[in-house]
């Protein structure tokens, strides 16, 4: 049985609904659709406008009566994301969902498919937050940039992947894209005006946000007493999920200087000159694909990971699940070296630790020969097949910088996915060396 909802958060919950049931009849008189669409959004108005209505009626007399998310779906969902496969659910569903947003892309960014989904999302987040441990981890006081975090990212990867459609349209039937602006903009008062505006109004929020919200603040720090879990800044919770498939060296060190350095490399790799000034998806495919995946889903969605479904002892725990710090999950973690040499070739004398390094070599060598072909023999195959265009485009040392850039980004996703699917640990294991991949 779920606990009662606060009476204040009653009423913020109805506030919420009023100002989504807002936008959506500002939307149905803005509406280009016609009278069917502009009926619909009224309709979908309504529906919040109903709920608001409830949330405020049950705040005000009955706070114990409010309707919360059921429990059956509480237990579904939690029985799914916890006890069958979790992580892998989580993040291959979003890769799955960001290669169905580019693939349909021109169908998902139109404005009443993102208005619907944004509708959806809404809902289902209003009603998630009226359970108890779904609650309690959204309005920790340094959760909540999180949450704006995902509507912002959701917002402008949809604005700009809509211009990207609308300018490819746009250019297919030979007329200037929506960049293509020849007047001339003053810097005052346009932009120093705008910016005017922009200051005051951030100010403001930020005013409103210190007063409505308690700083995060704990106890001093003490090695007595370490939190548990213990969690880095919410823009390092990215790089802190990568230490669990990679021994900190990978993570901490070569993984963010490949991620500096490709950053650097960027103006030098790329040969397209198409694109520069204005959105386009067609005539930067690739590049757009690459970008988006790398931090939409490398860095936010393991942001997102980071923060709402690692819990204590940095266990998963699904989003209506409660954060218990006694929860154990048993983990068999194996090497690929022991896979190779106990179940394929059923020799375990050739795991023996301690010996000469021709017997270390011998024992590691199926992971050194896996990621020998990876890193070396890969990008050869690519250049002849898939890849032959670019690299005739580009030359041997560009094309050569670009796909080991690449490889060290797709090493996470296959890492992780490996990891959580046959609880595999290390594909070269030297221990004695420091050596560990």
């Amino acid at each position: 049985m779920q606990a009662s909802m606060p009476q204040n958060f009653q009423i913020g919950l109805a506030g919420f609904y009023l100002i989504v049931a807002t936008l959506n009849i500002g939307f149905a008189q803005h509406n280009q659709g016609g009278s069917k669409f502009r009926k619909i959004w009224v309709a979908v108005g309504f529906l919040f406008m109903l709920h608001a209505l409830i949330y405020l009626v049950t705040g005000a007399v009955a706070p114990s009566r409010a309707p919360q998310v059921p429990e059956v779906i509480v237990t579904v969902t939690n029985s799914l994301l916890d006890y069958l496969w979790g992580p892998i659910i989580y993040f291959v569903g979003s890769c799955l969902g960001f290669a169905a947003l580019l693939y349909w892309r021109r169908t998902l960014t139109k404005p009443v498919v993102a208005i619907a989904a944004m509708d959806v999302a809404l809902l289902v987040f209003g009603w998630a937050m009226t359970n108890e441990d779904f609650r309690s981890i959204i309005t920790k006081a340094d959760n909540v940039p999180i949450v704006m975090l995902i509507f912002t990212v959701a917002f402008f990867t949809w604005l700009g992947l809509r211009r990207g459609v609308v300018n490819d349209d746009l250019i297919e039937a030979k007329k200037p894209v929506l960049e293509k602006d020849d007047e001339k903009v003053l810097v005052w008062p346009d932009l120093v005006y705008t910016e005017l505006i922009c200051m005051v109004i951030a100010t403001a929020v930020l005013v409103v946000w210190s007063v409505a919200l308690q700083a995060p603040l704990e106890q001093p720090a003490t090695t007595a007493k370490a939190p548990n879990p213990s969690k880095a800044p919410w823009y390092f919770l990215g790089l802190q999920e990568m230490l669990v498939y990679f021994d900190p060296w990978m993570a901490g060190v070569v993984l963010p200087t490949m991620i500096i350095v490709g950053l650097c490399a960027i103006p030098y790799i790329d040969f397209n000159q198409k694109g520069n000034g204005y959105y386009t998806f067609k005539e930067r495919s690739f590049a757009v694909t690459n970008f988006l995946f790398g931090f939409v889903v490398l860095w936010v969605v393991l942001i997102v990971l980071g923060t709402f479904l690692r819990g204590p002892n940095w266990n998963f725990f699904a989003p209506f699940e409660y954060w218990d710090p006694h929860k154990v999950v048993p983990l068999n973690n194996i090497n690929l070296s022991e896979i190779f040499w106990l179940k394929l070739v059923g020799d375990p004398t050739k795991l023996a630790t301690g010996g000469p390094f021709f017997d270390k070599f011998v024992r590691e060598a199926p992971g050194i020969i896996l990621v020998a072909l990876y890193m070396i023999a890969l990008p050869p195959i690519l250049a002849k097949t898939i890849f032959r265009g670019y690299f005739i485009k580009m030359g041997f040392a560009r094309y050569f910088m670009l796909i080991t850039l690449m490889q060290f980004m797709a090493s996470l996703p296959i890492k992780m996915v490996l990891r959580w699917a046959i609880n595999l640990k290390y594909i070269v294991y030297l221990p004695e060396y420091f050596f560990n991949i």
